[in-house]
């Protein structure tokens, strides 16, 4: 049952990187950028939350709401005043820019809500017991992995069976082609950072709601893990974002649980290493060949 248990942390902490790694995946798959910012806007999705349950008394759904809602906008301004000019620059300038972005909003987040660790009211509380109460699995777990099934289902169908969906693999594809078209790519990449920005804040929520302890610095770790997850996964690729995230859960709790709590990053990144010497383009992604 031990294993059993350590199995389930593993797929409910990799749910998470799973959800922020979409964001990842989908922003480059497309507009061809690592958006590096995309961890600090899982901690302000996560201070938003906190703050509408804790100060204006709103209930826990709304407080998700609120969330997704101020970090899909955010999404969309730090797209439009950070990327946009940038689109046709060198990608290193691109990276610094990401850079600057997150130190921008963890000082901003230091500034508003102070260095001090806030302690996060969980979405859910309670477990179910299974197996005769030999093993009990909390409804936090539950909820993180049925949202990120259902986030992946979803954005699975958007891509594939909407307008927009059909616009963003077209400008994933060839953006030059994609606007001779008629396609508007500026908007396409904008409902990207859009989509990507309000997963952010979900998985924000979740994983405060899993680990209670909030600060500025809260999305940074994660947000490195979860791009190392696409990566893992097949960065562009949203089975292999989510893939790659639930893998790389499981290896960082069986790391903590049987190896050394200290040591656990270092073995989710040695994974990494090993995994792209063997097959560079990730587990679930394609090799690209360029005709010149």
């Amino acid at each position: 049952m031990t294993f059993l248990s350590y199995l389930i942390s593993g797929v409910s902490l990799g749910s998470v990187y799973a959800i922020i790694a979409l964001g990842y995946t989908m922003v480059y798959g497309i507009a061809k950028m690592l958006n590096f910012a995309h961890g600090d806007v899982i901690m302000v999705g996560a201070y938003i939350s906190f703050c509408a349950t804790a100060y204006w008394g709103m209930p826990t759904w709304m407080s998700i709401v609120a969330a997704a809602v101020v970090c899909t906008v955010l999404g969309v301004v730090i797209e439009r005043l950070a990327y946009k000019p940038l689109r046709q620059a060198a990608s290193l300038a691109v990276l610094i820019t990401a850079i600057g972005v997150s130190y921008f909003l963890q000082n901003a987040a230091l500034l508003i809500w102070s260095p001090n660790p806030k302690s996060f009211t969980p979405v859910a509380s309670g477990s179910v017991p299974l197996f005769g109460g030999q093993l009990s699995v909390s409804w936090i777990t539950i909820w993180t992995v049925a949202a990120c099934a259902i986030i992946m289902i979803a954005l699975t169908l958007f891509t594939g069976k909407t307008k927009m969906g059909t616009a963003m693999r077209a400008v994933s594809e060839d953006k030059g082609a994609a606007q001779l078209m008629g396609i508007n790519v500026n908007t396409t990449i904008s409902v990207t950072f859009a989509i990507g920005s309000g997963l952010a804040a979900i998985a924000g929520v979740l994983l405060c709601s899993a680990y209670p302890q909030l600060m500025p610095t809260t999305g940074a770790m994660p947000g490195i893990k979860a791009f190392t997850a696409a990566v893992f996964g097949g960065i562009g690729s949203i089975p292999g974002a989510m893939l790659g995230g639930i893998l790389l859960g499981v290896i960082e709790i069986f790391a903590k649980a049987y190896i050394s709590t200290q040591l656990s990053d270092a073995i989710v990144f040695a994974v990494l290493i090993v995994v792209l010497l063997v097959k560079p383009d990730g587990l679930l992604g394609k090799r690209k060949s360029e005709k010149v």
